[in-house]
């Protein structure tokens, strides 16, 4: 009895070491490489808690602390919330909407002073001009903040002469930052206003401003995606006219036509017998009219 035992326990102890092996193998073969995460670090961004409509003055109680991967940190972050909630001059603004968990960007709050300017929207360099406009140079109220547009000068060349009238490019696809006193980049109702501001280099800010004291300054909108150059700088009335087409008809008057005399019949030539020995005859030819002559030798 104690045999069959011992050969029992045996067998047992061969197959589970079997049973064992074949799922080891079985494991080995169905096996997935999982990808290793770099561990890269994190930083500390303070994020809106809550949505922030432009114009918001930043409290502590708004912000919170997000950890974001160091490599991932973006651009103008604050790394505390007394950092991002006060400037040296006190509570910063929204000068744009912030989303719910969306960093705070130094370029989306007031800077220094606490203000909300339109300075601090400004491009490295750029200035901001203001046109007056109306419903025709101001494209009919459509020109929004952050559109951009070409500005246009209409002028005459010589002694406000209408037939020297030209037209011409002062700057072409610059950014529209104001209409009005609004800089409200989410507005999207269609305004007359009296004075629209955009964003150009000084020598542009120049030019448009003695613009406006010599001609008619106006607005053209360009589509959201176009920024192509433009072709023709100035345009001219002779340019005009040569743009006429084949099936418009000229206001000028016509040339006109120089009238053409009636050819006379040529005088009849005296017979030889008629004429003395001692002269000879000439004849003259002036426009269609012939005239004879007699010459003596």
């Amino acid at each position: 009895m104690q045999t069959k035992t011992v050969i029992s326990l045996g067998a047992a102890a061969v197959l589970g070491l079997g049973a064992v092996l074949a799922a080891r193998v079985y494991m080995s073969a169905g096996r997935v490489d999982v990808p290793v995460i770099k561990e890269t670090g994190s930083t500390p961004v303070v994020v809106a808690s809550q949505p922030l409509a432009r114009g918001f003055k930043l409290q502590s109680t708004v912000l919170k602390v997000a950890h974001y991967p160091t490599d991932a940190v973006p651009a103008g972050a604050f790394r505390s919330i007394p950092e991002a909630a006060a400037g040296p001059g006190g509570a910063r603004i929204a000068l744009k909407d912030i989303a719910a968990n969306e960093p705070i960007l130094a370029d989306r709050v007031s800077g220094s002073g606490g203000r909300s300017n339109l300075a601090s929207s400004l491009g490295e360099g750029m200035r901001a001009v203001s046109l007056r406009a109306n419903d025709v140079a101001g494209v009919g109220g459509f020109v929004l903040p952050g559109d951009r547009v070409d500005v246009l000068l209409t002028r005459s060349k010589d002694n406000n002469q209408p037939e020297t009238s030209l037209t011409q490019v002062l700057a072409e696809n610059v950014r529209v930052v104001g209409v009005d006193q609004s800089d409200d980049q989410g507005a999207d109702k269609p305004v007359v206003v009296k004075a629209i501001t955009v964003e150009v280099t000084p020598d542009q800010a120049q030019a448009i401003t003695l613009a406006q004291a010599v001609g008619a300054v106006s607005l053209s909108l360009r589509q959201i995606s176009d920024q192509a150059p433009l072709g023709r700088r100035t345009m001219t009335l002779s340019d005009l006219s040569r743009g006429m087409g084949p099936t418009q008809v000229s206001t000028s008057s016509p040339a006109p036509m120089r009238a053409v005399a009636p050819r006379r019949p040529a005088a009849p030539r005296p017979a030889a017998a008629s004429m003395p020995p001692s002269s000879t005859e000439v004849r003259v030819t002036r426009g269609v009219e012939t005239t004879g002559y007699r010459v003596g030798l």
